[in-house]
This record gives structure tokens, sequence and C-alpha cells, in this order.
């Protein structure tokens, strides 16, 4: 090949059979489509998407060859289906999909896989498909929750304080990410000052679908639009930064690499 490629989507037949004869580590990036803010793309998978290619590069730097699987866009439960433009599927057909998707690439002997995962809606779905390969084929697919673990990164970045008051749905670790991803979709000019908590039967919200009542959380069944209206909840989006973002792009860019590697030389055999 004349010029480096990561994306799978990016090989020739030709060059899909040399490489992936090879038994390089896939990324699959999981995102989803949703309302993020009156400030910024809903298609929060692209982020994801980026974060795979950055990881994969890295990786490849390193010694392990690594390419990214096409990412698929759209996220599972339905929490932002009440919002207009809204994407998702439902927690079996994304398990569905993802069973067909690991099958494609296991066929062909493919079986040094890692889950980008973008979305929390896809937790469960990723974990029900990944368990049945490992109970069928004993073949370990971990997941690599990006923005989980970018929460865990932000009070390093922004001290605790600053980091509580930051985080949230539509906000930081996220809004930071893209703006520093993709600066050129962001709307700095709608970011919303943050609203009052709300409330639902007099309880205050502490999740998506959870009220907290005493000491306990509490499920519900309402709509995300009732919970962040907007699409932003907890978080002061105004903390976010494209210098924020960049360093939750680098740190997670290395922290990444250096997973891929470590599950690489696990998985040698």
């Amino acid at each position: 090949m004349n010029i480096m490629k990561l994306k799978m989507g990016e090989l020739t037949g030709g060059e899909a059979q040399e490489v992936l004869s090879r038994r390089p580590v896939i990324l699959l990036p999981l995102g989803s489509h949703e309302d993020q803010g009156p400030h910024a793309p809903m298609g929060d998978y692209l982020s994801a998407e980026r974060m795979a290619e950055l990881i994969a590069g890295r990786a490849t730097q390193l010694g392990v060859e690594t390419f990214v699987a096409p990412v698929l866009p759209f996220g599972g439960a339905d929490f932002f289906g009440s919002v207009p433009g809204g994407i998702a599927l439902s927690q079996g057909t994304l398990k569905a999909v993802l069973d067909d998707m690991l099958a494609c690439l296991l066929r062909h002997g493919l079986d040094r896989l890692i889950v980008i995962n973008g979305h929390a809606g896809n937790v469960q779905p990723i974990h029900d498909a990944t368990q049945a390969v490992y109970r069928a084929r004993r073949i370990l697919i971990p997941s690599f929750y990006l923005w989980r673990i970018a929460y865990g990164l932000l009070p390093g970045i922004l001290g605790p304080e600053k980091a509580a008051r930051a985080g949230g749905h539509g906000a930081d670790p996220l809004a930071s990410v893209t703006m520093h991803l993709f600066p050129e979709w962001m709307r700095p000019d709608l970011i919303p000052e943050p609203a009052p908590p709300p409330t639902v039967m007099g309880l205050p919200v502490s999740g998506f679908g959870t009220l907290h009542f005493e000491d306990v959380n509490v499920e519900v069944p309402v709509e995300v639009d009732e919970i962040a209206p907007g699409g932003v909840w907890h978080g002061d989006p105004r903390l976010s930064s494209a210098q924020t973002g960049a360093r939750l792009v680098q740190e997670l860019t290395e922290l990444g690499a250096r997973f891929v590697a470590h599950y690489a030389a696990a998985r040698s055999v």
C-alpha cells in the first residue's frame, strides 16, 4: 500500500486479503445519534470513530497492526427517540447486529477484537454479544468505553471541583472532545446556561431513567426530553473547551493504544 490505511472500508479487496491474513487487531467503534445539546452535533458516533482511528494509528506506531471496522452509528436504547432526529436501535436489535458483525469477522480468523464504545445504551448489548462469543469459543472481546474512561480523566485535567461542575450529558467530556476534533461543527453561540435540576413526582432526577429517593435510586420509564430538555443534563457546557478536549483525546489515545498492545500480546497465541 502506498499510504497508511487504518479503516477496513478503505482497503481494497486485494489489500484486505493480504493484511487481514496477518491477524491484526480490529477495533469496532460504536456510538449513537442523539441530542447532545443545541451547541453540539447529534452524531456523537463521529467522535467514537475518530477516537478509534487515533488509537489504531498510535497502536500501529507501537508495532501492533490495527484496523478500524465501519462505525455503527445508531446506539442501543431509545434514549432520544423523543427528540427530533434521534435514531436508536432496540437493545435486541443492537445485540443481533453485533452478533452478525462479530460472526463475520470471526469467520475469517479475525479474533483479536476490541469494541470502542461511545454510548451508555450500548453497554448491555455489547456485554451480551461478547459474552456469547466467550462462552461458545473462549475468545475474549473487551470493550473500551471512551466517555466513561474520560469522566475518570477529567479531575486530573480540570481539578476535582471544576470536573464535577463540567461533567454531564451535553457537557464534558464529550463536548470538549468534539470541540477539539470537529470545531467546525460546533455552535459555541448556542451553548446554554445550566438548567435547574429537573424533578419528577417531586423527586430529583439522578440519571437517565432514575430518581433519587432518600438514599437510593429508583428506576422510572420517563422520556429523556423530560430529564434533559435541550439535551443537557447535570454538567455546565460553558466549562467545556477545545484545550480540555485536546488533553482528553491525547490521554485516551495513548491509554487506548497501550491497551491494544497489551491485549495483542495476551491474545498472540
